[in-house]
């Protein structure tokens, strides 16, 4: 696998150049490759609405962009919410997608003219009718798809198909608009099919709330689950859509819901590259196979989706003729952090050139999303990633 199948050369040496002299660590995004994401997905998803997730990179720059682009918002908190009203975006282009939110938080966003929430719960609903009456609802049920997506929701978000038709039954009693149904299938998800299953559990929603309780439901709220390009290949976008496309037409026909996307690492994560700078390099014994190699990114500071070595980042150093895994030493790859959990790979090598020393710098490549937003403030004293931008369009 070489690095042409992530930059060209002549884009690889512009990023060379651009982040010479940057101090590490430090992520570079393109906002021209974010440019092109959304017209992407624009285009694959034309019966879709477009709803960013707004914690894969919250970044004044990357939020503007997409506004002046015409992108509608996912966000999880008032304080996400706040960005993008001084921002100048309308309160109706934002839908509270958390379903764990404070009656404060609830009140800020709806006297702030949110209208359009989730939820997964009965305290949530009586909350949303207490102080956002009046509301769009839509219910997060629980599908499948955690054992082929690379970083798994668990069943922190999202109730079972049959509390979800109660609570569309009591958000109508409660003066709230039973709107629709969201579901996520798990981040990175690699397996197409489990939109198929999910969209089928809507389907029922749709068919048995209206059979038997007269609502009529008008939004089905896919979530995001889009991979982007990591080590691990994935099926183009086109595909993604073209095949959920056709799950929707199966179970609905030619008169689709309204539908909601909510790309979060599909939109952003390729335009990033975090650099980082090899701190030391070490083995644990005389005889040991694999050499240490600790960079200055690590879990606590841009790398915090290594966990369980769910995702893995293309890396790469100017040494490495342009690729990776290539001819080279199996290494463990760790963090600087005086902590025994900031290590990113030991049971995954990675193949990095023979040659590699103390100063060389490491190119992680797809590290647009949950990256710089994913930092602790100052564990070990260490400052969140700066982000720098780059616009070849500007």
């Amino acid at each position: 696998m070489r690095r042409i199948d992530y930059l060209k050369d002549q884009e690889w040496s512009n990023l060379l150049e651009f982040s010479k002299g940057l101090p590490t660590p430090c992520l570079v995004v393109n906002l021209d490759i974010i440019r092109q994401k959304y017209f992407e997905l624009a285009k694959y998803f034309s019966y879709a609405k477009i709803y960013y997730a707004v914690k894969a990179n919250p970044a004044l720059q990357v939020l503007e962009l997409l506004r002046d682009l015409g992108s509608n918002f996912d966000i999880s908190s008032t304080y996400e919410l706040d960005r993008l009203l001084s921002l100048g975006v309308s309160p109706d282009r934002i839908s509270y997608g958390n379903t764990i939110k404070k009656r404060d938080a609830v009140k800020y966003a709806y006297d702030r003219g949110i209208r359009l929430f989730a939820t997964d719960s009965l305290p949530d609903l009586q909350n949303l009718a207490q102080f956002a009456p009046g509301s769009r609802v839509f219910a997060r049920i629980l599908v499948g798809g955690e054992s082929t997506s690379d970083w798994p929701l668990s069943d922190k978000f999202g109730c079972h198909h049959k509390m979800a038709y109660q609570l569309m039954v009591e958000a109508q009693l409660l003066g709230l608009e039973p709107y629709g149904i969201s579901f996520h299938v798990g981040s990175q998800q690699r397996d197409i099919g489990q939109w198929d299953d999910a969209i089928s559990k809507v389907k029922h929603l749709f068919t048995t709330l209206d059979r038997e309780k007269g609502i009529q439901l008008k939004m089905i709220n896919m979530g995001g689950g889009f991979p982007a390009k990591y080590v691990h290949k994935t099926h183009d976008l086109s595909v993604y859509a073209t095949d959920i496309a056709r799950y929707i037409q199966q179970d609905f026909g030619n008169q689709f819901p309204e539908i909601i996307v909510e790309p979060g690492r599909a939109m952003v994560a390729e335009a990033g590259v975090l650099i980082s700078e090899i701190v030391l390099t070490s083995r644990k014994g005389h005889k040991t196979a694999c050499r240490w190699i600790y960079a200055d990114a690590g879990r606590f500071n841009g790398l915090i989706e290594t966990l369980d070595e769910a995702i893995k980042y293309p890396v790469f150093t100017e040494k490495d003729g342009g690729e990776i895994n290539g001819d080279g030493e199996e290494v463990i790859l760790a963090g600087p952090t005086c902590d025994s959990m900031d290590v990113m790979y030991q049971d995954y090598k990675y193949k990095l050139p023979r040659n590699i020393e103390i100063g060389d710098r490491l190119y992680w490549f797809t590290a647009g999303a949950y990256t710089a937003s994913y930092c602790s403030v100052e564990f070990n004293g260490f400052p969140p990633v700066k982000t720098y931008f780059r616009d070849q369009a500007a």
